[in-house]
């Protein structure tokens, strides 16, 4: 049986192993991954960033399997919530916005309350994308 070697797309090297492997080892395959995500804008990136950072905040205020927690909006302005990024909203049947970074979104309540929520992917498809 004639064995083709491949080589690594980072450093050039022979490959030994699986087929359909395409780096020689972690430091090549981890420095072509950064290398190409060079090329990203800076804006992109820090968007990137701030849609994270808004993630692990709601992530982080629902603890312990609970789906759903009131809080007010004070304390996402203190725990560093960016309400200027997010990826999507969904609209639900009553006309309420919900406003999601990722899995986890929030809905505005009366008197500066906020009720955060996770996205368990059972909620009908009316959603609007927008920045």
């Amino acid at each position: 049986m004639d064995l083709d070697r491949k080589q690594c797309h980072y450093c050039g090297k022979s490959i030994l192993g699986r087929v359909d492997k395409k780096f020689c080892d972690d430091y090549c395959r981890n420095s072509h991954n950064n290398q190409r995500r060079i090329g990203d804008s800076a804006e992109v990136r820090n968007i990137m960033g701030y849609l994270k950072i808004n993630r692990n905040i709601l992530e982080g205020i629902l603890v312990d399997g609970v789906e759903k927690v009131k809080v007010p909006k004070e304390r996402l302005h203190r725990l560093g919530y960016h309400f200027k990024y997010h990826t999507h909203t969904f609209i639900n049947w009553k006309g309420n916005v919900y406003t999601y970074s990722f899995d986890y979104g929030f809905v505005e309540l009366e008197d500066g309350w906020i009720l955060v929520v996770r996205d368990l992917g059972d909620q009908p498809s009316k959603s609007n994308k927008s920045n």
